[in-house]
């Protein structure tokens, strides 16, 4: 494990792309390291969680304007789209990770003092993969990394 310091850069002080943190970040993301078996059952224990709230929520005012909203969004270039819960039809990518984000979110919580719930990643990778056509070990890979990365930066950068 590797331990980055993190600060705010004013402007002027010209970081260099490398010590920036979106591109550590990046670099935790592209690292090839192999995802333990423990590792890979939590993440489809946390699909299948994340998948049953959305299903609980369909019906719920939010989630149904989110998902008209998704509905107006065809599937963007490159891809073959993303599914909605509660519907057939295929939408790009980002409308189809607000509306399960929406749908996932609004009767799920994170019993924290923070700001953010680590399942909050999967709806926008989970998009992003079926749109890519990915496997589903790419899927858990990004959810497993969305999970690490968010859960140090919550734990780092405490509210």
């Amino acid at each position: 494990m590797i331990n980055h310091d993190v600060r705010v850069y004013r402007s002027e002080e010209n970081l260099d792309r490398r010590d920036q943190l979106a591109w550590k970040m990046a670099e935790v993301a592209t690292d090839p390291v192999a995802i333990d078996p423990e590792v890979e059952e939590m993440v489809i224990n946390r699909i299948i969680d994340n998948a049953s709230v959305a299903i609980a929520s369909l019906n719920r005012g939010p989630i149904i304007s989110a998902r008209a909203q998704a509905l107006t969004h065809e599937a963007t270039t490159g891809g073959g789209g993303a599914s909605v819960f509660g519907v057939t039809e295929k939408v790009s990518p980002e409308w189809a990770a607000w509306a399960n984000g929406v749908a996932v979110r609004e009767l799920d919580t994170f019993l924290a003092a923070e700001y953010s719930h680590p399942g909050d990643n999967i709806p926008p990778i989970l998009a992003v993969a079926q749109h890519r056509g990915s496997t589903g070990a790419d899927l858990i890979r990004g959810i497993a990394t969305g999970y690490e990365l968010q859960v140090d930066l919550v734990k780092a950068i405490c509210l």
